[in-house]
């Protein structure tokens, strides 16, 4: 695992359709998609999603849409990280989270904002890298990287009071479940054709309770690394 250390200073105020001004119309539909979090709004408004994207598609950064970001893999759109960042806060500080699929960072920033640590892992190797200068560029010293297969979790630094996981799943893996600290609440996509937004909440040390949220749209959660 590595710390995202900071570098010299920056500004991220953007222009055009990457200025504060499209990232407060951002912000207000968020709000009218139904996000109350005010902690997890500020959160986003810190973050510019520009910068996680590539050059030529900047200008769509504020959209509520998903963007590829290489390798099959796309950032999510606003509204889904807002939504499993309020699902898992659920009103209430964090402690220690566990983000399977890093990608290019923006989820692992997000939750930077809202976390007092942040270990999160990714199976691409040059995701990994990239996403490290985006958050070394953000300064969020309280996230650790991994490069390793997300489906067996991070035993390292476990239990987690959070897990997010950023891709979809055929089942929820055990080892996942096993690191979630009692208490604690996992948000994940479950299926194959049909994805359904899933939290669990574990209970004790052997009951957990499954609630199905609402359909969503990822890439597969696939194991090994590359």
């Amino acid at each position: 695992m590595t710390i995202a250390k900071p570098p010299q200073g920056n500004t991220f105020s953007g222009m055009g359709m990457t200025s504060q001004r499209t990232r407060d119309r951002m912000l207000a539909r968020l709000r009218e998609q139904g996000i109350k979090d005010e902690i997890v709004l500020s959160a986003i408004a810190s973050i510019p999603r520009h910068i996680f994207v590539d050059e030529a598609l900047s200008i769509r950064a504020y959209e509520d849409v998903a963007l590829p970001i290489g390798f099959g893999q796309t950032i999510s759109q606003p509204y889904i990280v807002a939504r499993m960042s309020e699902i898992i806060r659920h009103g209430k500080p964090l402690q220690k989270v566990l983000e399977i699929g890093t990608g290019c960072g923006y989820q692992t920033a997000v939750l930077s904002k809202i976390a007092k640590e942040v270990y999160s892992v990714e199976r691409i190797r040059p995701l990994v890298m990239k996403a490290r200068g985006h958050l070394r560029e953000l300064k969020c010293t309280n996230v650790k990287l991994g490069h390793s297969d997300g489906s067996m979790g991070l035993t390292e630094f476990a239990p987690y009071e959070a897990i997010i996981v950023t891709a979809a799943a055929s089942h929820i893996p055990q080892d996942l479940l096993d690191q979630l600290a009692v208490g604690g609440r996992l948000v994940i996509p479950v299926g194959i054709d049909e994805q359904v937004l899933t939290l669990v909440e574990r209970k004790s040390e052997t009951d957990y309770k499954h609630s199905k949220l609402e359909p969503v749209k990822f890439v597969p959660l696939l194991g090994g690394i590359s």
